[in-house]
């Protein structure tokens, strides 16, 4: 099994066929989704004693499989936050897979964490955060926010010390990530949500009254660059300023927004987070590189090394080797490199192209709220943010939005799911893909007429 035969040698010819055809397939299919029962009888029993073999495998793949799982790189995919990874990001990934690198220690991976830490030391500089901020790439925003969380619980400990409360609690607007929730859950803690103003961001205002009313027991402060129904941002400044005043953790998700950074356009939005202590961005989203692939960054990475770092006999030579071990900054050890795709493309292509890139979508977001102003069958339900254009269908009723979705969907038309605002049925578009023209957008919106 772990000898290299002519036979394989013909299937990996095969695999890397197939993934250069999906990485050259245009248009791209949105696919459509087939239920275990009808996966069963098309496929079978594969896995078995004597193994069926890489090509009916690689078959079963090309001809079920994969037609079974929806396309996010589709130009017509704007539900909740789309993927669109470059062609070299892609192509890069194969290489990772086939490097057997581990990249949770200097020691084994010196190599790909320079580069890791090259691309981290970009996204530092375009969020504003000081020289020797640093991280680590983790596998998506939920691990990078309980990351980040534990280390700013850990950092209140230390200076609470016996006067720390039985059970702390983080702030966190009501436009928050439903992962911010889910990792209170997880650290025993209390999310208390914020109240936001009439533009529905959370402002310094509203987190000082808060504090005030749960200080002793706050621990951080959770903003948001870009919440993912709206794409709204927090009034970073004005919340940076008082956390700064009360000496408590500001931590900022902008898993989607953040790469809004990117962009000279949207760049002055996030004024203020450049003063945060810690921030996540998921390249796999908006900067175009491949699942899994989240950006977490540290003002102070030594407050996030005292807690995430774990310690064992076997690990004391990694210790003592090197400066920077990845496995350090979050919850994790094993790690693959994951930041290298990320890497590859931004070395390949440069940071222009990246901030034309999303300029591109950022065209396609006014363009589609121009049309949707024009139509008399649509109605913003709330100015663009980002690259969200949130919209209703005047008269539609929420089954009429599951319906149309579930037909466009079909017959390959889109993927636009309903989503809910003030309780309300909205579609929201999401743009991350910027080989999305404005011609798919009138097809989409006629269509709802």
């Amino acid at each position: 099994m772990h000898e290299h035969t002519e036979e394989m040698s013909a299937l990996a010819d095969r695999i890397i066929r197939t993934a250069r055809d999906r990485v050259e397939l245009d248009p791209i299919p949105l696919e459509h989704p087939k239920t275990s029962d009808e996966l069963d009888e098309l496929c079978g029993e594969t896995i078995t004693p004597a193994g069926i073999g890489g090509d009916r495998a690689l078959d079963l793949y090309n001809e079920v499989l994969s037609p079974a799982s929806l396309s996010v790189d589709f130009t017509r995919y704007l539900s909740f936050v789309p993927a669109a990874p470059t062609e070299a990001a892609v192509l890069f990934d194969l290489i990772v897979g086939a490097s057997s690198t581990y990249g949770g220690s200097w020691l084994e991976g010196a190599g790909s964490v320079w580069a890791e830490n090259q691309a981290l030391d970009w996204l530092r500089q375009v969020a504003g955060m000081p020289e020797g901020a640093g991280g680590v790439f983790v596998p998506g925003g939920t691990i990078g926010n309980l990351s980040a969380m534990v280390a700013a619980r850990h950092d209140a400990n230390e200076r609470r010390g016996a006067d720390r409360p039985a059970r702390w609690a983080f702030l966190a607007s009501k436009e928050s990530h439903s992962s911010v929730k889910a990792a209170c859950q997880v650290m025993d803690a209390d999310v208390i949500l914020v109240d936001t103003g009439d533009d529905r961001r959370m402002h310094g205002p509203e987190v000082a009254a808060a504090l005030a009313e749960h200080g002793d027991r706050v621990c951080a402060v959770v903003a948001t660059s870009g919440t993912t129904n709206l794409g709204l941002i927090d009034d970073l400044t004005s919340i940076a300023d008082v956390c700064e005043e009360a000496g408590v953790w500001l931590h900022v998700d902008g898993a989607y927004g953040g790469a809004g950074l990117a962009s000279e356009r949207t760049r002055p939005l996030f004024d203020g987070l450049g003063r945060a202590d810690s921030f996540i961005v998921d390249p796999h989203k908006w900067l175009f590189a491949p699942f899994d692939c989240c950006a977490l960054l540290y003002k102070d990475p030594a407050k996030a090394q005292a807690i995430h770092a774990q310690h064992a006999g076997y690990l004391a030579f990694l210790d003592a080797y090197g400066d920077w071990n990845p496995s350090d900054f979050a919850i994790h050890l094993t790690r693959r490199v994951r930041g290298l795709p990320f890497w590859f493309s931004l070395a390949t292509y440069g940071t222009d192209a990246y901030a034309a890139a999303v300029d591109a979508t950022l065209d396609l977001t006014a363009a589609a709220a121009e049309r949707i102003e024009a139509a008399d069958h649509l109605e913003l339900a709330h100015p663009p943010s980002l690259s969200v254009v949130a919209f209703r269908r005047k008269g539609w009723d929420g089954a009429q939005y599951q319906a149309w979705t579930e037909q466009a969907m079909a017959k390959g038309l889109a993927f636009v799911t309903p989503s809910r605002l003030d309780k309300q049925p909205i579609f929201r578009f999401c743009f991350v893909n910027p080989r999305t023209s404005t011609d798919e957008i009138d097809q989409i919106l006629a269509d709802m007429a």
